[in-house]
């Protein structure tokens, strides 16, 4: 009780996750600590009782010290189990060649003793490579889920953010009260043609699309257009033309989200926007007026920056309009309406470096902000205008309206179309995302309550639905999910067979040398055994050996019929889950029978006499005269490790015949 008090306290420090995790070095010392407690506790014992009762005792718990390192102990890496597994190892043979030395001091030259010894050490090693064989797959399985985990947290975020660019990108073209209706049209009609509700011809087919035409109120049209543009078609080359518009309607589109005015297209020279298009806004005259004195500002900049003869006319006129799509193959977003046309006659009859205004506009305006002059004579002696009874003013700003020069180069900086500029704010995201996620996962002390509560680290209800797992068996409550999950191709299975080939030729080993006596029915069953299990590696192990054989042109190579066949047999058997578990039962089936060898070739009548006549005449009796119980013992702990060590089958199926093999070893008739 004592001994196990302290291995508490000291593997307690991990429960300390965030001191920890700092730390790394305090999980190695802990582990070796905890160690040196059960391995000192179980060696002292067996050295009281020799030196104060004259009792020579083997090792009681190395199986399960073993075991505990490879499993349970705190060591992220592999290297740390491995030298703390092999360090125990060798305490415990020294104390086995010590405790043989001390039994078998007449003895030595006997190659029984020998025998002795290597069954011994042919258990550790065995032990070792179950524990390390345990910690590479669960370090693979972890990994892989790892980057499955990985994959699927950074898909979700591209996604996430590709419809995010996507929509900015959409309503950087129709406003969100447009396309919203259009996406969902479009999105129920795939939906109809999936499940068969609707021909695929008919998906995109204008006359059962919904008029996307709405009427807007209480809007402020602007107009503008450059001056002098025909005149720096034939002065400047194509690629200088298209860098200066792109500059310049860059900086209209930055003015523009600046003043909450939408954008509705710009053709050549021409551009034109509406302020309280997409949300009612009460200021909509001032955002329109104070975007064009932005845009006249802008242009001065560029007029000064290349040495061009450019100006801007800007027409702005407050009234109601109809907006919508139009077109069928392509969409196509655009206004009418006669306050729109108004809008268009006030830039063409404005004055360059004013913005040319409408009395209606005029009255949604404080006056006392602007400095307002009378309209120009175009638009006195404008027929459209003067139809529809149309005041105009000319307004002039100054340099409180010049906004920041914004360079091409900052333009595309905030593109939504410049994806390379989101890469960084996507990986911080995918960084955040899975550590919230792992943060989620049922591991370490403070998640010890996850799988009875559902509930994450800092106590909220987790967004795992709780009857997903069950408790104690890890399988899908749903049996679609677990039949999908252990349908998947098995890839692990050639190395499972490999240490499973390796533990059963050390089992039969430790069988014959450790038999009474060995015959030929011993024999035959053993190289029959063997044989099969041969074949099962060899097959599993074929594909590989190819491919290390011919290196980068093992894809290219022609190969035979027989490697053929044993390429299609491996594939059946990892994709086959019927197939898995009969090669699985035959492996533990055929560790039984090499067990059962042991026992069954055992002289019952004569051991039950010895038993007797010990009793009898109250002497210790022989308990070796069939086989050690101990290896009996070690033999069927090896068959329960390794029969857990099998992915791809059902975790119920191996817990049920690893208690099938525990009931059959107890009820040895021996015993």
């Amino acid at each position: 009780m004592i001994a196990y008090c302290i291995f508490i306290m000291v593997l307690s420090v991990n429960f300390f996750e965030d001191y920890v995790t700092k730390r790394p070095w305090l999980m190695y010392l802990s582990s070796a600590l905890a160690t040196v407690v059960w391995v000192g506790v179980d060696l002292t014992v067996n050295m009281y009782h020799y030196y104060i009762n004259d009792w020579l005792l083997t090792s009681i718990y190395d199986s399960y010290v073993l075991y505990m390192i490879y499993m349970f102990l705190p060591m992220p890496l592999l290297v740390g189990p491995l030298l703390l597994g092999a360090l125990v190892s060798v305490l415990y043979i020294t104390y086995f060649m010590n405790y043989v030395a001390e039994k078998f001091q007449y003895e030595l030259t006997d190659l029984y003793t020998y025998n002795y010894m290597s069954v011994d050490l042919s258990h550790y090693i065995c032990f070792n490579l179950l524990g390390t064989f345990f910690r590479l797959m669960s370090d693979i399985i972890v990994r892989a889920s790892f980057l499955d985990r990985h994959q699927y947290v950074m898909e979700n975020i591209w996604l996430r953010s590709a419809r995010h660019q996507e929509k900015m990108l959409l309503h950087s073209i129709l406003p969100p009260q447009i396309a919203r209706p259009i996406q969902d049209e479009m999105r129920s009609r795939v939906a109809r043609v999936k499940k068969g509700l609707e021909s695929q011809s008919r998906l995109f087919h204008s006359t059962d699309r919904i008029m996307a035409v709405q009427i807007h109120p209480e809007v402020t049209i602007l107009y503008a257009d450059v001056v002098n543009y025909t005149k720096l078609t034939t002065t400047l080359t194509v690629e200088k033309l298209v860098t200066l518009l792109h500059d310049l309607y860059g900086r209209f589109d930055m003015a523009a989200s600046h003043f909450r005015v939408q954008r509705i297209k710009f053709l050549g020279d021409c551009y034109y926007c509406v302020a309280g298009l997409t949300r009612p806004n009460f200021d909509h005259a001032k955002c329109c007026v104070d975007l064009g004195l932005s845009m006249i500002a802008h242009i001065q900049d560029v007029r000064e920056e290349r040495q061009l003869d450019i100006g801007m006319r800007i027409g702005v006129h407050s009234g109601n309009l109809f907006a919508g799509v139009i077109g069928e193959a392509k969409l196509q977003y655009d206004i009418w309406g006669q306050d729109v046309t108004i809008a268009n006659r006030l830039e063409s009859t404005g004055l360059q470096g004013h913005v040319h205004i409408s009395g209606s506009t005029l009255m949604n305006l404080d006056a006392n902000e602007y400095v307002i002059l009378p309209g120009t004579k175009q638009a006195a002696n404008d027929p459209f205008l003067q139809m529809h009874n149309v005041s105009t003013y000319l307004l002039h700003g100054d340099n409180s309206y010049r906004a920041s020069t914004q360079t091409v180069d900052v333009i595309d900086s905030v593109s939504v179309l410049n994806l390379r500029s989101k890469m960084g704010s996507v990986d911080n995201a995918a960084s955040k995302e899975l550590h919230e996620e792992f943060l989620k996962m049922p591991l370490g002390a403070r998640n010890i309550g996850y799988f009875l509560t559902c509930r994450d680290a800092n106590g909220e209800q987790s967004h795992v639905p709780p009857n997903l797992l069950t408790v104690y068996f890890l399988h899908f409550q749903d049996p679609s999910l677990e039949w999908k999950y252990m349908r998947q191709t098995d890839y692990m299975l050639k190395y499972s067979l490999l240490y499973a080939w390796c533990i059963g030729v050390s089992l039969v080993y430790i069988q014959l040398v450790d038999h009474s006596g060995p015959n030929i029915y011993c024999f035959l069953s053993d190289f029959m055994v063997i044989l099969i299990w041969s074949s099962f590696l060899f097959v599993s192990w074929y594909k590989k050996i190819c491919t290390w054989r011919y290196g980068k042109e093992a894809a290219q190579h022609r190969y035979g019929r027989f490697s053929c066949l044993m390429f299609r047999i491996k594939d059946k058997v990892q994709r086959s889950l019927s197939l898995r578990i009969s090669v699985y039962l035959f492996i533990i089936i055929s560790y039984y029978q090499v067990l059962g060898i042991i026992v069954i070739d055992c002289n019952r009548e004569e051991y039950t006499v010895l038993h007797i006549e010990s009793k009898l005449y109250q002497y210790e009796m022989n308990v070796n005269m069939c086989f050690r119980p101990w290896v009996l013992t070690n033999m069927v702990a090896l068959i329960m490790g390794l029969s857990f060590t099998f992915t791809r089958i059902p975790f119920l199926v191996k817990t049920m015949l690893a208690y099938r093999i525990e009931k059959e070893a107890k009820g040895c008739p021996f015993d």
